[in-house]
C-alpha cells in the first residue's frame, strides 16, 4: 500500500476513534472550554492558522499534479470555497471581545487532519489517484445530486453562521436560543450543513478520499451537535421541545 491507502486508512481509523472519544470527552473550546488544556490563542487566528493547510495543500497538488481535467478543477473550486470562507471569512466575522481563546493541542491536532485530508483528495484529484473525470460525468446522477447536496450544505452552513452571529453584541459572552432558518427544526444547522457538503462532495467525486472526508466530519460534527442540544436544553427551560439535535425529524 502506498502512502496515499495509508494515509486514507490513517483518516478512516481516526474517524471511529474521533467518533468514540467525542460522545465521552466534548472538544474544549467555545462554549466548552475549559482549564487543563494548556496554552490557547484568539479564535480568529486559530482558525485562520489550523484550516490554512486545507486550503493550501490541494492547491499545491493541482498546482504540481500530474493529471488535469475539467471536473477536477470544478471539484477544487467546490473544496475552496468552502475553505476561503472558513479560513479567511468566518473568523474574522466573529465578535473579537465576545469569543473564547482555543487550545492549541486542539489548532495542532487540526493541522495534521487538515494537511492529510487535502494530500488525500489532492492526489486523487490530480495526482494519479483515481480522480480522471470524463465530461459525460456531469450527466450522471452521482455528479449532479452530489453538486446539490454540497451547495445546499453549504448555504445552511453559511445562513446557520450568521443567525448565531446575529445573536450578540460586541463584547457579549452570553448564549441565548437561535432561531430562524434551520433552527426552526435542529439545534445545529451550522455542523448539520458541513455534513451534507462533504457528503456531496464524496458522492459527486466517487472516491474513496472523499468518503473519508464525510466520515470524519459525521465523526467530528454530530457528537459536538448532540452535545449542543443538550447544552441547549440543560440552560434554557423554554427551549422548543420539537426541535432536534443534528438531523431534521430524526435525531
Amino acid at each position: 500500500m502506498n502512502l496515499y491507502g495509508w494515509v486514507v486508512a490513517a483518516i478512516f481509523v481516526a474517524s471511529v476513534v474521533t467518533f468514540v472519544m467525542l460522545f465521552y470527552l466534548t472538544a474544549p473550546y467555545g462554549r466548552y472550554m475549559r482549564n487543563g488544556w494548556g496554552l490557547a490563542m484568539k479564535p480568529h487566528w486559530a482558525w485562520l492558522i489550523m484550516e490554512s493547510p486545507a486550503v493550501i495543500v490541494i492547491a499545491l497538488a493541482a498546482l504540481f499534479g500530474n493529471s488535469y481535467d475539467p471536473l477536477s478543477i470544478f471539484f477544487l473550486l467546490l473544496w475552496e470555497t468552502h475553505y476561503i470562507y472558513r479560513t479567511f471569512v468566518y473568523p474574522f466575522l466573529l465578535h473579537e471581545s465576545g469569543t473564547r481563546n482555543f487550545p492549541i493541542v486542539l489548532i495542532v491536532m487540526a493541522i495534521l487532519y487538515n494537511t492529510a485530508n487535502g494530500y488525500v483528495n489532492g492526489f486523487h484529484l490530480f495526482d494519479g489517484g483515481g480522480g480522471s473525470y470524463k465530461l459525460t460525468w456531469i450527466a450522471d446522477p452521482r455528479f449532479i445530486g452530489g453538486v446539490v447536496l454540497f451547495v445546499l450544505g453549504f448555504v445552511i452552513h453559511v445562513r446557520s453562521d450568521a443567525i448565531l452571529r446575529s445573536l450578540r453584541n460586541p463584547g457579549e459572552r452570553n448564549y441565548s436560543i437561535p432561531y430562524g432558518g434551520m433552527f426552526r427544526f435542529i439545534s445545529s444547522p451550522n455542523y448539520f450543513g458541513e455534513i451534507i457538503q462533504w457528503c456531496g462532495f464524496a458522492v459527486a467525486t466517487w472516491s474513496i478520499a472523499g468518503l473519508s472526508f464525510a466520515v470524519f466530519t459525521i465523526a467530528n460534527l454530530l457528537p459536538r451537535g448532540i452535545s449542543h442540544h443538550r447544552w441547549y436544553r440543560a440552560n434554557f427551560p423554554d427551549y422548543p421541545e420539537d426541535r432536534r439535535a443534528i438531523i431534521p425529524f430524526v435525531w
